[in-house]
């Protein structure tokens, strides 16, 4: 600590980000990164953006990138938001739309950079927590409130909410504004973005990170009506007015448009999760129902940091949380069948 420090510095309990180990031979399966690369046409587009355009600024307001999203999910181009990784979307949501003079509701076990967020921006927070199945009911958020956002599916336990849950989330809390973060939806989920033109209060976030294989790219975007919209520009542009560079901007509207590659790399994550969930069972794992591309999963008479440790000198890594309730649960990214492979030859070993 030094004297230089602000009070908030002090006070920050800073998110903790997935390990990035240099390891040789290396299955890693902890940070929910896609195993496949990224589209051929993103990476070309990427290419052809690396030129002597790059001594320019880029589009400050992305609208080439913007008019892909909207055309891909059937909005306007003035209901899409896009910034450098979902994550800096959430920041700018946080400061623009969820500080008020009630609390901001979300799950006790979800997404650890939300709890960050509520501490660097000043923001009351109250967790809700999941029920005994590590599910997320709806009823534990009929309390007052100043706005809410949760996980759908869910992060890191993988088990997602029914879009008439999410809608009727978001119509009990009318004067509330409600944030659906759906990093991980295109994996079995129901986006709640069909329900944007119906409520004014509905902000549904989602990256292109996982099913898009952007992860190194730092992609991440909004839908939601107007005014909302509006608020998340006005910070973006009290903050940084350029997110997203050229060859980000290029990449990403190509990934978008690729809708050929997203379903091919999708229903082979989907495969392998079944083909994985089934195996860890198998050996007497409990494994969560999960709509990710991870599966959480506890074993029944090991502990989760033995497990973990194990895999690691076998250099598999995956990722837990020591916190109550989960401590002994493995977040297990969705790797290739041969990755997959290796981690179930690897725990055959240990067990």
């Amino acid at each position: 600590m030094s004297r230089f420090w602000s009070p908030i510095v002090a006070a920050l309990k800073p998110y903790v980000p997935g390990e990035q180990p240099r390891m040789a031979n290396l299955v890693k399966l902890n940070t929910n990164e896609s195993p496949y690369g990224p589209s051929e046409k993103a990476l070309e587009a990427i290419r052809a953006a690396a030129d002597m355009d790059l001594r320019l600024y880029p589009d400050p307001v992305a609208l080439g990138l913007r008019e892909a999203i909207a055309r891909r999910y059937g909005m306007s181009v003035g209901e899409v938001f896009v910034g450098n990784g979902s994550d800096e979307v959430l920041a700018h949501t946080f400061a623009a739309l969820l500080k008020h003079d009630r609390p901001l509701l979300y799950p006790d076990i979800s997404y650890s950079f939300y709890p960050t967020y509520a501490g660097l921006f000043g923001i009351e927070a109250v967790e809700i927590p999941l029920n005994a199945d590590f599910r997320i009911e709806i009823a534990g958020y009929r309390r007052p409130a100043g706005a809410i956002i949760l996980p759908n599916p869910n992060a890191p336990t993988g088990i997602g909410l029914p879009l008439s849950d999410i809608e009727r989330l978001v119509s009990e809390h009318s004067d509330q504004p409600v944030v659906v973060d759906e990093a991980y939806i295109d994996f079995g989920g129901e986006s709640a973005i069909a329900l944007v033109p119906k409520y004014e209060n509905l902000l549904v976030v989602q990256t292109f990170s996982k099913s898009r294989a952007l992860a190194g790219l730092r992609v991440g975007f909004a839908i939601g009506q107007r005014p909302l919209i509006e608020a998340l520009e006005r910070v973006k542009d009290s903050f940084n007015s350029y997110p997203l560079g050229r060859a980000a901007l290029a990449g990403a509207t190509a990934a978008i448009e690729d809708e050929a590659w997203f379903e091919k790399t999708r229903a082979k994550i989907l495969a392998t999760r079944a083909a994985l969930t089934k195996g860890l069972e198998a050996r007497g794992f409990e494994v969560l129902p999960s709509q990710a591309n991870f599966v959480f999963a506890r074993h029944q008479n090991h502990a989760g940091q033995t497990l973990a440790a194990k895999l690691r000198e076998r250099a598999v890594i995956v990722r837990r949380f020591a916190k109550p309730r989960i401590e002994d649960f493995l977040r297990i990214t969705i790797g290739t069948d041969d990755e997959c492979a290796k981690l179930v030859a690897a725990l055959d070993e240990i067990l």
